[in-house]
C-alpha cells in the first residue's frame, strides 16, 4: 500500500468514527470528522498532510 491509498483509508475510517461518536456518546465528536475533512482539503492544495510524516516512518512507500 502507498502513503496516498493509507491517508484514504486513515481519513475514512477517522470520519466514521467520528460520526459513530457523535451518534452513540456526543454530538461534539463530530468536530473529529470536521478535523479531518479540512485536513484532508488542505492536502488537496498543499500535497502535504501531516498524517504523511508517520505513514512514511510506517515503511509506506510515496
Amino acid at each position: 500500500m502507498r502513503v496516498e491509498e493509507a491517508l484514504r483509508l486513515m481519513g475514512g475510517t477517522i470520519m466514521l468514527l467520528g460520526i459513530a461518536l457523535s451518534y452513540w456518546i456526543n454530538p461534539w465528536w463530530l468536530l473529529l470528522s470536521v478535523f479531518v475533512a479540512l485536513n484532508l482539503i488542505q492536502s488537496a492544495f498543499s500535497k502535504w498532510c501531516p498524517a504523511m510524516i508517520f505513514l512514511k516512518k510506517f515503511g509506506l512507500k510515496p
